[in-house]
């Protein structure tokens, strides 16, 4: 038999059993029904303080917290608002990090009793199997939903922003030598891919931006090319599609990303070549051609399958003697032959769609060393009266760089 005991402001709390409860009056639903919040605790000071918090809270606007939802329910619901203020892939990624990592490591905690140690220990757990930055994207994901959650006042602070980051690897990986580059552009320069090779490597294009090129971005006259689209896959959400994923053409993102490339004369002949056997491709397929408006489609017009392309350039680079290599580093032998020729920091930069300068400095500023001992040499002869060689020009600091 529950003994109901209430004091001032305290809405109701009462004995049942051997627990004390506390039941507080909240509003009205929509269908006019009395909504109440119920807690419990082994002593009635335990009550009244939860009650308290609740009432303060209520007084401040904050929504009542709910002891009972998960973490996976509540990544559930998280996700379910995101289309719409998201690209589709970023979605798709989003999804695939709380499937695979985020709801198996936490889901089963209580989403109000999670704390940084429960965090870190999924942290160090997935370094085991995982590189420094597949777990800085699991950190970004779960912090920009705890985020969420903090603003809606289901938690009092984002425990995944309070947990350990990764130490990231800078490392850039391998690059390809100019005897290597040659080897790859003669093996290349006869096959229907080939531009978009000399492209990627020449510029450091991205594998969907190279795949992205719009014959409406290139300037023959004026010798520029526009980068601002790139072909990804993606899931498809069209109910009863009978495929799982799909291709589709998107706009490149940020505006760092978005930009326009310089092109030799040498270049610009090259597109015009490709251009004709482009132009002799759409004509053989006839009908089943589909306009896109791409400078690298496939045989029938449609955006290309970037993994499709991966097994290609690999296949390419295995028969030009040089074994397996993937588009990716075909970006990072580009950055690391612009800076070998002297190419300013803050030009590959540009020139890569880097977001900051700090982004290429953290992954390339180690082949630099040159340039930092030739400024050396300039102030060393400067001040100590000996000649030496004019330090190169500097490239501009970040705050230079934002303004």
């Amino acid at each position: 038999m529950s003994t109901k005991k209430r004091g001032h402001n305290e809405d109701s709390i009462y004995k049942d059993g051997d627990r004390w409860r506390g039941a507080i009056s909240i509003g009205y639903g929509p269908n006019g029904e009395r909504l109440r919040k119920k807690v419990s605790g082994k002593t009635r000071p335990e009550v009244v303080e939860k009650v308290r918090k609740i009432r303060e809270g209520i007084a401040k606007g904050l929504p009542v917290p709910d002891d009972k939802i998960t973490v996976g329910a509540f990544l559930d619901r998280w996700l379910s608002t995101l289309p719409g203020h998201i690209a589709d892939s970023t979605l798709d990624d989003y999804e695939d990090t709380v499937r695979l990592h985020l709801k198996p490591g936490l889901g089963r905690h209580k989403l109000t009793a999670l704390t940084v140690a429960h965090v870190d220990a999924l942290w160090q757990a997935k370094r085991a199997k995982y590189k420094p930055n597949s777990v800085r994207i699991m950190r970004a994901v779960l912090r920009k939903a705890l985020g969420q959650a903090e603003r809606e006042g289901l938690v009092a602070r984002n425990v995944a922003a309070l947990s350990m980051p990764p130490r990231l690897n800078t490392d850039e990986g391998r690059t390809l030598t100019i005897d290597q580059s040659h080897k790859l552009l003669d093996e290349v320069a006869e096959h229907r891919m080939g531009a978009l090779v000399l492209l990627a490597l020449v510029f450091g294009l991205r594998r969907g931006e190279a795949l992205g090129l719009m014959w409406s971005g290139f300037d023959p006259e004026a010798k520029t090319l526009r980068v601002a689209h790139a072909v990804k896959r993606i899931k498809n959400r069209t109910p009863g599609a009978e495929r799982k994923t799909k291709l589709v053409i998107t706009e490149l993102k940020t505006r760092k990303s978005r930009r326009t490339l310089c092109l030799t004369p040498e270049l610009v002949d090259a597109l015009k070549r490709h251009r004709a056997t482009h132009n002799a491709e759409r004509l053989q397929a006839g009908e089943e051609w589909t306009e896109h408006g791409l400078i690298f489609p496939s045989m029938l017009g449609n955006p290309s399958d970037p993994d499709t392309f991966s097994h290609l350039f690999s296949k390419l680079a295995r028969k030009a003697g040089l074994g397996h290599w993937h588009p990716h580093e075909l970006r990072h032998s580009g950055a690391s032959l612009m800076l070998a020729q002297g190419t300013p920091l803050h030009v590959v930069s540009d020139v890569l769609g880097h977001a900051s300068i700090a982004i290429t400095k953290d992954v390339y500023g180690h082949l630099m060393e040159g340039d930092k001992r030739a400024a050396s040499a300039a102030i060393s002869g400067a001040l100590l009266g000996r000649s030496a060689p004019l330090a190169p020009r500097l490239a501009p600091t970040d705050a230079e760089e934002t303004g």
